[in-house]
This record gives structure tokens, sequence and C-alpha cells, in this order.
């Protein structure tokens, strides 16, 4: 009895602060260890969106949960999974953001542009099985801490800057399937790699020298390309196998030693290099003068060919271009007139009346209605619209209402002849889904095309542009006639003849009509405009790996470079150099290494899957995208059995 007394005394005596210490680990004790987790994820996530900057992660931050946000999966109330393939995050990953993620299982960062080193505390996440980490700009040694990580199963580290040797610590992940390092900056020889469970490994184009370990001498030759490698599926290693190749450095010594010793034993006599040296000083004084000769008749006949709508027209151009940037609408207030820009400067006193006449003569296409002539369009109020692979366009308004699109063409180098027949050809393709040009003009100086103005604008610039609040999705039923309709306006031009492609298939040449439908226009140009260089880089993303010059695009080559176009539409993504301002993604490689991982549902725009639910149709256009994207020619789809595919995702 005198003790039970006793603990009561002791606990009415208790302070009230401490009882409340100790009703408050009694209430946290109680909580689900996986709320804590998720709020340490939540708040870990956040962090790593804004330490990498690049396209806003649209996450619902209004959620407690991070479970629902894009790239986020979660298992048993904690981050299990990560993926943000493809988004343009930038930047340093800080010590407190993935690795605090310890649940985590994939993580996949891959085809962004993020550097530095490996945060140190992702050796916090001991059961990772997955790392995709290629596509950056990742350098410095692999860390140490990679090697403790023993669930690791899938390692891709290729296409960084990873640098040093490859540690033989590897042996240590004994569940490794996937190892691969290509495209780096390794050194040294490879290891002797003791992986059981290896199946896909690639080191190819690093700097490793060396003989290639028996153990890896079943892999493929591709595993190792780019390298100075000797052993396995390359020739066999001089003397035994830890004798390396000869470098390029002793090579190019060799050289220099038998090239000097040559030319002591052989020296020319001084009488042969004088005549050399009196030739080469003649040739050069007679190329100056052939120069000075050119450039004198040039003049003169740029002098004596001069008239009122060239300068008109140079006029316009100069105004314009000078005036404002590329892509640029030129405010109205600030708009000129041809006739305006060429008053007070008069034809040339040699010019005659009839090469006048000519000169001044639209040419129009088959039933074109003839409502305005070439002085008409020099006194258009015009505006920049944009500057294009074969030349620059002007959105033109006619004194009388109308409203046209003028292509300026660069680089024809074709006769008039040549010129009116090729451009014929393609003024007369006439199909629903095609804009061909309405007139055009030639002269020797200014190659002119005029079309109908499509005030909807561009795919391109749907699909890109004004993302902001207030603008109409792009639905799916749109996106998918769009892609109807330009297979079928595709489809009509490969019917002309077999040689007949349309050459620049990208989403800024896809022009839309007031109802959406598509309008594919530029096409035919790649034969008429030859531009110096090969194939411009700022469309790189559309071209087909076997295209090499612009002019030269097969009917195969048109197939990959609309599944390119499909895929854009499917990912809402831009293609590599597709847009002038997002530098975009390679979409072939980078949707094929998202389904190579089972995760098809992250490649749609979130635009479509937000709001409709057609991912079995959409999965089917995006297996077709990736057939017509094929490595080989050969083994793509005809656009007719494209069109005919579409149809039927069409009618289900």
């Amino acid at each position: 009895m005198a003790i039970t007394l006793s603990l009561f005394q002791i606990r009415i005596r208790l302070n009230p602060v401490i009882m409340l210490f100790f009703s408050i680990l009694i209430f946290l004790s109680l909580l689900p260890t996986g709320m804590s987790d998720l709020v340490a994820d939540r708040s870990a996530l956040l962090s790593l969106r804004s330490a990498v900057g690049g396209r806003t992660l649209l996450w619902n931050t209004s959620l407690q949960t991070p479970c629902q946000w894009t790239g986020v999966q979660c298992q048993n109330d904690a981050v299990t999974a990560l993926r943000l393939p493809g988004n343009s995050l930038s930047g340093d990953i800080p010590v407190g953001t993935v690795g605090k993620l310890t649940h985590l299982q994939t993580l996949s960062l891959r085809f962004n542009s993020l550097s530095g080193s490996l945060p140190s505390d992702l050796s916090s996440c001991s059961e990772l099985r997955n790392l995709y980490l290629q596509g950056n700009h990742f350098s410095g040694d692999l860390p140490e801490f990679l090697f403790t990580l023993h669930r690791l199963v899938r390692i891709n580290l290729g296409e960084n800057q990873f640098s040093g040797k490859i540690p033989i610590t590897f042996n240590n992940l004994n569940r490794i399937r996937t190892l691969y390092l290509e495209h780096n900056e390794f050194t040294g020889s490879i290891p002797d790699l003791s992986l059981p469970n290896l199946e896909q490994f690639n080191v190819s184009y690093n700097k490793l020298n060396g003989s290639i370990p028996k153990t890896l001498n079943s892999l493929p030759v591709t595993s190792f390309t780019g390298n100075s490698l000797c052993g396995g599926p390359f020739k066999p290693c001089s003397g035994n196998a830890t004798t390396y190749p000869a470098t390029a450095v002793s090579q190019v010594n060799i050289t220099s030693g038998s090239i000097n010793n040559n030319r002591k034993r052989n020296g020319l006599p001084a009488g042969a290099i004088a005549a050399i040296v009196i030739g080469s000083v003649l040739g050069f004084i007679f190329l100056i003068l052939l120069l000075f000769i050119f450039c004198r008749e040039k003049s003169d006949r740029i002098s004596k060919s001069s008239s009122i709508d060239v300068a008109a027209i140079e006029h316009l151009d100069n105004e314009i271009t000078g005036r404002k940037a590329i892509d640029e609408v030129t405010p109205a207030d600030d708009r000129t007139t041809l006739v305006a820009a060429a008053a007070g400067k008069p034809a040339a006193a040699d010019t005659t009346e009839e090469t006048a006449a000519v000169g001044k003569k639209l040419i129009f296409f088959g039933n074109s209605a003839r409502v305005f002539d070439l002085e008409d369009l020099l006194r258009a109020s015009a505006e920049v619209l944009g500057k294009g692979t074969f030349g620059t366009a002007y959105k033109a308004l006619l004194e009388m209402g109308n409203m046209v699109a003028v292509k300026r063409l660069k680089d024809v180098t074709l006769s008039e002849v040549e010129f009116r027949a090729k451009i014929e050809a393609v003024g007369e393709m006439e199909h629903q889904n095609l804009l061909p040009p309405r007139a055009y003009y030639y002269s020797r100086e200014e190659k002119l095309l005029v079309y109908d103005y499509m005030p909807m604008g561009s795919l391109s610039a749907l699909l890109h542009s004004n993302k902001g609040a207030g603008r109409t999705p792009l639905t799916w039923e749109i996106r998918l006639n769009i892609a109807l309709g330009s297979a079928r306006g595709i489809e009509h031009i490969h019917s002309q003849s077999p040689t007949v492609s349309h050459g620049n298939i990208k989403s800024s040449n896809v022009l839309l009509t007031k109802s959406n439908e598509p309008r594919l226009s530029d096409f035919g140009l790649n034969h008429i405009v030859r531009p110096s260089s090969t194939y411009p880089a700022r469309f790189s993303g559309y071209r087909a790996p076997e295209v090499t010059e612009s002019h030269r695009v097969s009917q195969q080559a048109d197939v990959y470079s609309f599944g390119v176009l499909v895929l854009e539409l499917l990912t809402g993504k831009a293609p590599t150099n597709g847009f002038q301002n997002d530098e975009g993604v390679d979409l072939p490689r980078w949707v094929r290494s998202i389904v190579k991982e089972e995760w098809t549902n992250e490649v749609f725009d979130s635009e479509v899957t937000k709001y409709e639910t057609v991912e079995e149709t959409m999965v089917e256009l995006l297996q077709l995208a990736i057939d017509c994207t094929a490595q080989y020619p050969d083994t793509r789809p005809s656009i007719a059995e494209v069109r005919q595919k579409i149809e039927d995702l069409k009618r289900s």
C-alpha cells in the first residue's frame, strides 16, 4: 500500500512540459512510417526541381503526396522510381535531393544536360536497381560509393564525360546485367571483369587500349569499337596478351623520322627548287589578273541590269530583315510598301520597255485566279514570317484586302528554263492536303513564290508556342487527323514518280486551315534550291540517317521524316534543333529508350492523356512511327502502307 501511494505522488508531481513531450513521442510512434517517408521524399523532389532548372516539371504541389506527379512512382508509401528523361534539366545534382529517396529502385535522368559528379549521398539508395544517366554531361572518375549499391542490375552511363580508369570494383556488383559506358573519356585497359549475369556491355568510343579480357571475348565488335584494343573480336595482340598496340603518337614520330631521313638522302637540286618557286609566283600573279577581270565584268553586268522592280524587292528585304529579327512579327505601324521603298530610284537608262515588262510579270499556275499582278505585290504591306531552309517568307497584305504569303528563294542557280520546268511541276500538283504555290516570279536577281496565306499558322507553332493560360489544346482527334492528312499529301507526291519526294518534311511546313486540316508546303523545292552546304543542321532532327544533302532525299527518307513528325504529335516534344526556341531531343532515340524500359505511357504528351483515354490507339500509332524511323531505309514501310494503317486506327 505504501509503494502504490509513492508512485501516485511521483506521477502528480511531473512537469506538464515533460508530459507533453512524452505525449508527442507516443503520437509519432503510432503514425504510419510511410507517411513520414513521403514527406521527406516530397521535400527532396522539390529541392531537386529547384536545383536542376530546365523545363518546369508539371507537378501539382497542392497535393501532399508526390505519387501522382509526372515521372514519380510509389510503392508502400515511398518513392521507388523517378523517371525524368528528356526534360532539359541542367546543372549539378546537389546532395540532399536524389540521395534522400532512400527507397528508390529506378532512377532515370537520361537525355538531359546535367553535369558535375554524382551526388555522394546516392549511396543511401541501397535498393537502387536501375540507373539510367546516359546523354548528359557528367564528368570525373566514377565514385567509389557506386560499387556499394549491390542491388544494381542495369547501369547506363553512356554519352557523358566520365574519365579515369574503369574500376575493377564493378565485380562487386554481381547482379549486373547491363553495363553501358560508351562515348565517355575512360582511359587505360579494360579490367578483368567477372560478372556472371552480364548480358549487355558497351565501352565503345572511349580512350581505352590494351587487350580485351577473356571474360568478355564473346561480345560483339560493336561493344569495343572506337578504342585501341586487341584480342577478342579484334586481331590478336602481338606478343603476350598484355602487349598494347602502338598508339597514334608513336606512329607519327616514326613517320616523321623516316621522312627526314629520306629528305637527307634524296634532296632536290637547287635549280629544280628555284624553278618551282618562280613558276608558283607567276601562277599566283596570273590568277590575280583573272580574278580582277572577272570582278570587273560582273560589276558592269550588275550596273546594267538594275530595274525598278528588282530595286523594290531588294529594298523590301533589306528594310524588313534589317529592322526585325527572324520570326518576329512587324508591328502595324512599322510596315513598308515596295513602291514607297523604291521611290526616287529610277530604272537604269538602258533598260528597255520589253525587258521591264517581262521583269514585272507574275506567272500564275493552272486555274489560279489572276486578281493581282507584280505591281500590286510590290505595293503590299509586308511582315516577316520567318526564315526557312529555302528562303525568307513574308506575309503581304494587298491593297484590295487579299492576304498572300511570299517566299523569297535563296541559292537558286538554275536558268529560267530549268526553273520554270521544275516549279511548274510543283505548282500543278493539286491535292487537298498540299499547299502548292499560286504564282512565281523569276529574274536574274530575284526568285519569288506566292502562296495562299494560312492564318492558323504551322503545326510547330501550335505544339511548341503559346502554352500559357487560355491556349486551346490540340486534342487527340485533331492530332490523328493531322497525321492522316499529312500522310495523304505525301502519298500523293510519291505517286507522281518513284523518284519524286517532298524533301523537307517538318512540323513548321505543316500549315493548318481554320478547321485544323493540314496543308504540306515547301515540297519539291529541294530540287530547285541547292544550298552550298550540306543538309541544314537546324532541322537535323527530321533527317534520315542516310541523307547528307538536302537535294538528295528519297521517298524512304520522307517516310523517316514523317515518322519523326508523328512522334512530335504524340510526345509534344520538338526534335533536335527542330524549333528555334527549343533545343529539343533526338525523338526516335528517346522514344525507343523509354519503350525499351516498358514505360510507354511516359512518352505521350500530357496535354492529351490528361483529358482523354485513347492509350491503345496511341500505342499503335507510336509503334507505326517507330517503324517509320527505322535505321535502314529498306525496313521502313511505304507511305501508302502508313496512310492505310492510320485510316484503320481512325476507324477503330
